[in-house]
């Protein structure tokens, strides 16, 4: 017998052929998605031409919908490339067709052999034998809110961008009182930079300006206003008040219409249902707040309290809505759905050993809201704040971070 029918028989392949999956999804499609090209693969008994390839204008997203309704297409695979494949994904789902939105990073093709042809043509075969798992997205209600909360994030993260303008214009003319106020954007802040703008320079009447609950004596704020002020800097410091000034109406508008959005959820709170105690841990409202009672909107959404958690406020609810919703029924269970969050270890074995145990990186927002949640716990007298101290001593607070994440 030769080497090679050794091998085979040793495997258990009997020196037969290797048997090749089998179809699953007989009516599956891929599509790769670009920003201004779409390839389409069908499987080759359906089209003399079984890939085709779309710009995307509105009118050829439709014919691409027609074609592959004409194809008798009933499942459709795409990468979750940016957010390309949105408005193919909204006209797909509403026609009826089963859409699997996958991780880029799990359909890798072999090195050397990449095209969009190809990577169409993979999807399909991929999703034809049963292989491709699809990604978790909400229903379409709270993927509004989810927009609209991240488009308020980048709001409140642009007026941040400014305010670091305001800073660096300070420190360029040496005037120290972004280090002196712990918020040059509070009262005593805008109203010293409101005079300077105007044409005052002189520091102790500036100083005169600061509120009488600023712990910075007088005389200190007096000397971090004596600088060099030059032109171009008040220019800059100027422009940057104006348009940091302007997010607030912005941000205030973002947050009326995610209240009406709100609204189209289902309550959860049965009407005998008794009323919401108040907070354990009252606490003073901030400044990038929402501008309505966070509170109450999610204990009528939910039906229980979620800040009656440990360390877990309104917003990191909020969080927790938008980014998952009420219908949790897609995870099998609490550790399906800590997978998801990427909070568990991701296992690395070889030869039987495990070569790494991290859990893997991700911009999964509700992986950092429940990390910021557990930062909270190192002087909580709950559970979760002795599990974490405990974790901390033996591991390291990364870790116990990551563990009361979990």
């Amino acid at each position: 017998m030769s080497q090679r029918r050794k091998k085979q028989k040793r495997a258990g392949q009997g020196g037969g052929a290797v048997p090749s999956l089998s179809c699953i999804e007989p009516n599956a499609a891929g599509i790769d998605v670009g920003a201004t090209e779409i390839f389409v693969a069908v499987p080759q008994d359906r089209d003399p031409s079984p890939v085709r390839s779309f710009e995307t204008f509105t009118e050829d997203l439709q014919r691409l919908k027609n074609w592959l309704q004409q194809c008798g297409i009933t499942t459709v695979a795409m990468e979750s490339t940016g957010v390309y494949w949105i408005p193919l994904f909204q006209i797909l789902e509403k026609a009826g067709m089963e859409v699997c939105l996958v991780n880029a990073q799990h359909v890798k093709h072999v090195p050397g052999r990449k095209s969009d042809v190809i990577d169409c043509q993979w999807l399909q075969y991929l999703h034809s034998v049963g292989l491709l798992r699809a990604s978790f997205r909400p229903e379409q209600r709270i993927c509004a809110i989810r927009s609209l909360l991240r488009h308020r994030d980048s709001l409140v993260q642009m007026a941040a961008a400014h305010v670091q303008h305001m800073q660096k214009a300070l420190t360029q003319m040496n005037l120290q009182l972004h280090h002196v106020l712990s918020d040059i954007t509070g009262q005593s802040g805008l109203a010293i930079l409101d005079a300077i703008l105007a044409g005052e320079r002189n520091p102790a009447v500036l100083a005169q300006l600061r509120h009488a609950r600023v712990q910075a004596s007088e005389e200190i704020i007096t000397k971090s206003l004596v600088g060099d002020y030059q032109r171009e800097h008040l220019f800059t410091l100027r422009q940057s008040l104006q348009a940091y000034r302007y997010y607030p109406s912005l941000i205030t508008a973002c947050d009326q219409e995610i209240e009406e959005q709100l609204q189209n959820l289902d309550s959860r709170t049965p009407p005998d249902a008794s009323p919401l105690p108040p907070e354990r841990y009252p606490h003073r409202p901030r400044k990038n707040e929402f501008r309505f009672d966070m509170r109450s909107e999610l204990y009528r959404i939910y039906g229980t309290d979620l800040t009656a958690i440990p360390s877990i406020n309104a917003l990191t609810g909020y969080t927790v809505l938008a980014e998952v919703g009420t219908d949790w029924s897609k995870f099998r269970n609490g550790d399906a759905f800590a997978s998801w969050t990427c909070l568990c270890p991701q296992n690395k074995k070889s030869g039987g050993k495990i070569l790494s145990a991290h859990t893997r990186r991700s911009a999964n927002r509700v992986n950092r809201a429940l990390r910021l949640a557990a930062q909270t716990l190192e002087r909580s007298t709950s559970y979760l704040g002795a599990y974490y101290r405990k974790m901390r001593a033996r591991h390291g607070a990364p870790a116990a971070i990551t563990a009361a994440a979990h």
